[in-house]
């Protein structure tokens, strides 16, 4: 089954761009606008594996818009913004986007970032569901959780060749089979990687 997206950008050149882009690389576009709010509306309908939002649009902007996507967890939400000043970034993570990229970008460029967003999403939601299930995070051990996985990602990206996604599948699987907390899974991995560099 083909990954589904919605797409808002305001310039129907760019939007066309990217379905053509996207549906070229398998993906199915369930929804395009140019209108934040009318990307809200659509991402309630289709509850899409992504959302890709222009950071000025009309009707809502896209960190606006954001956020409103974000409420509801379903979706991972890409930003792009022809400003790449540092606010707008910090602005657009903490309206919940995970990953952005900055206009004009090359075909080569947006598929990483896709590939990013919905990665960190995943890994978002299964941080989010140990939460639900009990597992206590002071905002210090978040950090801490986000900073091994992140360093386990690695040591997983340069040993074995693999994707982020991939990695972080890597560690939810060590988690699940060892029944440790993925911060855990991640310490093990990370130390036990690094180990084998050491070793060779």
């Amino acid at each position: 089954m083909s990954r589904t997206v919605v797409i808002a950008e305001d310039e129907a050149i760019v939007r066309l761009d990217l379905r053509e882009i996207l549906e070229d690389q398998g993906f199915a576009v369930v929804g395009e606008t140019g209108r934040g709010d009318e990307a809200v509306s659509l991402v309630k309908q289709h509850e899409p594996d992504l959302v890709i939002l222009d950071i000025k649009m009309p009707g809502l902007d896209g960190l606006s818009a954001a956020k409103e996507i974000n409420a509801d967890g379903k979706s991972a939400v890409l930003i792009l913004t022809a400003f790449s000043q540092r606010n707008l970034i910090e602005e657009a993570r903490d309206a919940g986007a995970v990953a952005y990229l900055v206009k004009p970008f090359q075909q080569e460029e947006l598929l990483p970032a896709i590939e990013v967003a919905l990665s960190r999403f995943r890994e978002v939601q299964a941080l989010n569901a140990e939460i639900a299930s009990g597992v206590q995070r002071t905002p210090d051990d978040q950090i801490e959780t986000r900073r091994w996985v992140d360093r386990a990602k690695g040591a997983l990206m340069d040993q074995r060749g693999l994707n982020e996604g991939d990695a972080f599948a890597v560690i939810e699987k060590r988690a699940a089979s060892a029944g440790v907390s993925i911060k855990e899974a991640a310490q093990q991995i990370a130390d036990g990687e690094a180990s084998q560099v050491g070793s060779n």
